[in-house]
């Protein structure tokens, strides 16, 4: 187990640092605030989602016992993280992969945050985390983490007139078009955690 968590921990943290190395660069040669490039950075769902994702296979590699350990590790938690960091696959293969051909470093980051860590947390998720907890109202409280993060783009989008993914961009959809592609996700969202449910269970009756 402990190699396998660890080499998936690598994996996530590497692909942040490229990310982020990239927007830290991008942003010095253009002289732009380094500081702006780090909130630019934990602006995006799928750096947010792999944050948590990595925190909690490192938690899972860590002896000492600690209240955040607890919280990360707890089946609800991690089964939540699992059906977002599914979603981020989902939607960069469907919505935003064919927009653009990354190379070098950038495909690197882009292969290891949407492909490799959902396929590698989602492992660590069936292997390792406690089955036969979870129940249909654990889907409510998931669903406030994209809402919050949506109203989070909207507003940021608003204020600085740039919006981190191009089916929010209001400025060249419009409001209407947006939220109809926010509410497909957010049903896709919750598909996704009712089948993470449905999993828990029969996992759990299989055990």
């Amino acid at each position: 187990m402990k190699r396998f968590v660890a080499a998936a921990a690598l994996a996530g943290w590497v692909g942040l640092a490229i990310q982020q190395y990239l927007i830290f660069y991008s942003r010095w040669s253009t002289g732009a605030s380094l500081l702006g490039g780090l909130i630019n950075f934990f602006s995006f769902f799928t750096v947010l989602t792999n944050t948590l994702a990595v925190v909690v296979l490192s938690y899972a590699l860590v002896q000492r016992e600690s209240a955040a350990k607890r919280f990360f590790l707890a089946p609800t938690i991690s089964s939540g993280i699992a059906a977002s960091i599914v979603v981020v696959s989902l939607a960069y293969n469907l919505l935003l992969r064919h927009l653009w051909s990354p190379a070098g470093f950038q495909f690197i980051a882009d292969e290891l945050l949407h492909d490799v860590m959902p396929v590698l947390f989602l492992i660590y998720w069936w292997r390792y985390v406690p089955k036969g907890s979870l129940r249909l109202k654990h889907v409510g409280a998931w669903v406030i983490y994209p809402v919050a993060y949506f109203a989070y783009a909207l507003l940021r989008g608003d204020l600085l007139g740039q919006y981190q993914y191009p089916f929010i961009d209001v400025s060249t959809l419009g409001y209407p078009h947006v939220f109809v592609n926010a509410g497909g996700i957010l049903v896709g969202f919750v598909v996704v955690a009712l089948a993470v449910v449905g999993l828990d269970r029969s996992l759990s009756r299989a055990r």
